[in-house]
């Protein structure tokens, strides 16, 4: 079964950019990355604003809130 890819993965991957090269875009580590596309973390404001504009996308888009039940 696979997994449907995180928003910040998916816009990056139409963006053809590679995990460094996100992370060295927007001043974090390879690592930051990886835990934002897993969703283990929650950027800052500025952070997600940075990323949304490196990536030619939306903060709603990327960091979508959860579904209220």
């Amino acid at each position: 079964m696979s997994e449907t890819p995180s928003p910040v993965k998916a816009a990056r991957t139409r963006a053809g950019l590679r995990q460094a090269d996100l992370a060295t875009a927007v001043g974090v580590s390879r690592q930051t990355v990886v835990s934002l596309e897993r969703g283990d973390y929650a950027p800052s404001v500025y952070l997600a604003i940075r990323i949304a504009r490196t990536l030619n996308s939306s903060v709603e888009e990327l960091f979508p809130l959860p579904e209220e039940h």
